[in-house]
């Protein structure tokens, strides 16, 4: 089975003298829910512009679905779709019509563009404003009107660059339901996001990107293994005692009721319920104080300067 994306060797240097990609190799395989994360600037957007044919490389490949992105840009492009950051549609086109003529590019018959743009936008929850002009509707519809119409060819392979940039918590978390369907249909997902949860929730692979190299590529499960610590917030349901301790955790006081305990890997979590309640306090709710992968994210980067 070919990958659903195979880079080998791109490089891309600007006429300016800056290498934005350095030699980079990258496999998507067919299936995967996959993310592409790095600092503004590492090269997401330049690697994802190349394998879109919107950026010249200086060197190396990248093929969808085995078909070479500038040998074969027809069929590549077939099997992609991508939804950009910013909005490249008309804004003063009404939304059905926009993902109609999109489906136009790809040979759909008009009966064919008409199905399928109908049912992308009643998943998207854009139907009631199918004649609404696009530029009537808020970020985060226009947002979904980008992947209605990434997807109204069905493409076997989507990008989805900052694909909630701008949406609410509600609306991103029923977007990511619809994603989350899209990829259990068989279509292969690569996701660049600043939301570094949204990696950790769906994607089932991961690489992270730096100053035009790769620095790391492994599953979302075994790179958060590489965490070592992991600080929890717990709200308690009454004062804090002064000078409170558990022995074997680093405890801190955050506010009247609540606390922040620092736990190593392999330390259980149950223990710490244990010992509050045999001090008597009970715990109303537990978080963690920041995001795990945006620890490693940042842990990665740095070792890579």
């Amino acid at each position: 089975m070919v990958p659903a994306l195979q880079v080998s060797g791109l490089s891309k240097v600007y006429d300016n003298g800056f290498q934005a990609l350095k030699g980079i190799d990258l496999t998507v395989e067919q299936g995967d829910f996959f993310a592409l994360l790095g600092p503004n600037g590492a090269g997401k957007s330049t690697t994802l512009g190349i394998v879109s044919g919107l950026v010249q490389k200086t060197a190396g490949s990248a093929a969808i679905m085995g078909h070479d992105v500038n040998t074969q840009a027809f069929d590549a492009k077939r099997d992609l779709g991508v939804v950009p950051q910013e909005f490249n549609f008309n804004q003063f086109e009404k939304v059905r019509d926009i993902v109609v003529t999109q489906a136009g590019f790809f040979g759909l018959t008009a009966s064919q563009a008409g199905d399928n743009a109908d049912y992308l936008l009643k998943a998207l929850d854009l139907w009631d404003k199918r004649d609404t002009q696009a530029r009537m509707l808020s970020g985060g519809m226009k947002r979904r009107l980008m992947i209605a119409r990434a997807l109204v060819h069905k493409p076997k392979v989507l990008i989805l660059d900052e694909p909630t940039a701008g949406v609410d918590i509600e609306l991103r978390r029923s977007m990511w339901e619809f994603m989350q369907q899209l990829n259990q249909q068989g279509t292969t997902i690569i996701l660049t996001t600043h939301y570094l949860e949204e990696a950790e929730q769906l994607c089932r692979n991961i690489a992270i990107i730096n100053q035009g190299e790769i620095v790391k590529a492994t599953s979302t499960r075994e790179l958060l293994s590489q965490l070592h610590t992991e600080t929890f917030v717990f709200d308690l349901d009454s004062a804090v005692p002064e000078g409170l301790q558990l022995p074997g955790y680093d405890v801190s006081v955050a506010s009247q009721d609540c606390i922040e305990i620092t736990v190593e890997k392999g330390q259980s979590i149950n223990a710490i319920f244990q010992q509050l309640t045999e001090v008597g306090l009970e715990v109303r709710s537990m978080r963690t104080k920041s995001n795990r992968l945006e620890e490693l994210f940042v842990n990665l980067v740095q070792e890579s300067k």
